[in-house]
């Protein structure tokens, strides 16, 4: 065997490589989405490749980048030189923005596709979850030291159920989702009927937003987050609200009614995806007529 062959995957060949990604990745976007200009589609445009690392940290600020995005990556395929992930480096739950309201939780299940959660922090110093990370007890009992109490477990739509019982399990939660997708978690505690805004607590209301699956539902709070699930997301690329026309489940019909009801009743300054790009946008530049299908 050769002395390159003896030392592949070895910690000496990993420091060699830099930061990279291994052939586990989902293309799910969370890394790209976290370190953009480091991460990027290993081949091929939009949606047609998976992730690779383009370019090495040349500063601080983007070492901690590469390890939001490594504490994120479902299928942890994202790896440091010395390939020294542990918890002194893990940066979550981490303030979305300066007011802290939203913390991003990390950790993204490969059982949700790497789908991006959320938790919601409250005045009365509760939070809500919206969607779910991976399931660890010592991450719930994370997310409430640094969120505070976590009351409600809020579910976009049905594939992004995974591990929604046993988080609110562990934070005595209540669990919320729409009819629509209730096979998907009979067991819900609290069921979004219809397609009336309900409001969930003080300041957060359920928008039932079905197109991508029946049960689509959007979590807006303070007229200012808006959590999306796989409804719609913000494009870097294209500098637009985008609809992923090729993973919707209900009906493509149903969902630009919906986004058509949206224009005319939502307000929000964030985009809150599960997949795709995070954003914000002041709520007068909102335009649902240029969203992209």
């Amino acid at each position: 065997m050769s002395t390159t062959q003896a030392e592949q995957g070895t910690p000496a060949a990993d420091a060699e490589k830099g930061w990279h990604v291994d052939d586990r990745c989902l293309n799910c976007n969370i890394a790209r989405q976290l370190a953009p200009g480091m991460i990027a589609y290993k081949e091929g445009g939009e949606y047609g490749g998976l992730s690779t690392v383009i370019r090495q940290p040349e500063t601080e600020a983007d070492v901690a980048k590469l390890y939001m995005a490594a504490h994120a990556c479902p299928t942890r395929s994202l790896h440091p030189p010395a390939d020294d992930l542990d918890a002194s480096s893990d940066p979550y739950p981490k303030a979305l923005d300066e007011e802290a309201i939203v913390l991003l939780c990390g950790h993204a299940s490969p059982q949700t596709y790497g789908a991006t959660s959320y938790l919601l922090r409250r005045p009365d110093s509760t939070a809500m979850m919206i969607d779910t990370p991976r399931w660890r007890p010592a991450l719930a009992r994370r997310y409430e030291e640094k969120a505070g109490k976590i009351t409600d477990v809020l579910i976009t739509h049905l594939d992004h159920v995974a591990h929604a019982r046993k988080y609110a399990d562990a934070f005595g939660a209540r669990l919320w989702i729409h009819e629509g997708d209730l096979h998907s978690l009979p067991d819900a505690d609290h069921i979004i009927r219809g397609t009336d805004p309900v409001e969930i607590g003080p300041g957060v209301i359920a928008h039932p937003f079905p197109g991508h699956t029946e049960g689509s539902t959007l979590f807006i709070a303070d007229e200012k987050y808006c959590f999306t699930g796989d409804a719609f997301f913000w494009s870097n690329s294209q500098q637009t609200l985008e609809v992923a026309h090729s993973v919707v489940y209900d009906s493509i019909k149903t969902l630009a009614g919906s986004v058509a009801r949206g224009a005319e009743e939502l307000t929000f300054e964030w985009v809150l995806p599960g997949h795709g790009d995070l954003h914000y946008l002041p709520a007068e530049e909102v335009d649902y007529g240029a969203v992209r299908y």
